[in-house]
Formats: C-alpha cells, sequence, structure tokens
C-alpha cells in the first residue's frame, strides 16, 4: 500500500475517482499525494522550505495509499520511460507490490503489456487518477443459496 519509507508520513487510503499527483516526500521516496494538498501548497499559506537533492520544494503533509490491485490511469510519463517499456504518454495500469520484503521500494505499476515501473522511477508531478481502489472482481463460481443446497443433492 505505502512503501516503508512512507510509513513515518500521515497517510490514508486513496478514493476512487481522487487525483493524485506523484510527490517526493521528506523521506526521500516518491510517493503519491492528492493533487489538492500539492497545488495548495504552491498557492496557499507559507510553510517551511525543504531542501532535497539540491532543489527546493513544498513537503506534502499525507501520502496517499493504494492497494494492489488498484486501477489508476497515469499521465505524464516521462519519454525516457515511455521508450523503454513501449508505452504511450498516458496509461491505465494496475498498482501492485513486486515483493514482499521490509526496507525495500515495492511499490509499482503494472501495465497492459506487463512491463512493471516501480513508483520510485516516475517523476514528481505526474497525474494519476484513482480508477478504483478494489481490483478486478475474478469470475468464480456462483456460491448456492441455502434454498439451492437444499433442493439439489449436488451441493456439499
Amino acid at each position: 500500500m505505502c512503501d516503508y519509507s512512507l510509513h513515518g508520513i500521515n497517510n490514508r487510503l486513496a478514493i476512487d475517482g481522487e487525483q493524485l499527483a506523484v510527490h517526493r516526500f521528506r523521506t526521500g521516496s516518491i510517493g503519491m499525494a492528492a493533487a489538492a494538498d500539492i497545488q495548495q501548497e504552491k498557492t496557499g499559506p507559507k510553510r517551511p522550505w525543504h531542501w532535497l537533492f539540491g532543489r527546493q520544494q513544498r513537503i506534502a503533509d499525507c501520502a496517499v495509499c493504494i492497494p494492489p490491485g488498484a486501477k489508476l490511469t497515469l499521465r505524464d510519463i516521462p519519454l525516457r520511460i515511455q521508450r523503454e517499456l513501449g508505452v504511450r504518454a498516458t496509461e491505465d495500469v494496475v498498482f501492485t507490490q513486486l515483493t514482499a520484503e521490509t526496507n525495500t521500494y515495492r511499490d509499482a505499476v503494472r501495465f497492459s503489456n506487463g512491463s512493471e515501473l516501480l513508483l520510485q522511477r516516475l517523476d514528481p508531478g505526474q497525474r494519476v487518477t484513482v480508477v478504483t481502489v478494489s481490483p478486478e472482481t475474478i469470475d468464480q463460481p456462483a456460491v448456492p443459496s441455502a434454498e439451492e443446497t437444499s433442493q439439489s443433492p449436488h451441493w456439499v
């Protein structure tokens, strides 16, 4: 949901339809923040500057965590990544985790062509729309109702 490096930051679960942006947090890690929060920081009340990697930037107060299987639309994909992975500037992706290991970056997106990309490789400011936080429903055999079970000897 959120890489280990974002656990020291206030966080919350993403909401269907929400507009997010890729953001570099005070830990140095890349994650998602509400686009409205980042916009407010640029035009809102003065806050302390944070120097990171030689660039000035504002700090978002809250990381937005996305569960594995959530569907997203990723926009503003950098040209270097488009070329490397064979994707377009805007793509529908599925949020995934590449490993269960602790103390490692694991949050990633999976493109429709099967390519996977760690969030850490995305550029701050990239726009993301949460299509749905619920994973796709998998076709599963219907579970019989109590009425059907009592009428059919095939159900155990």
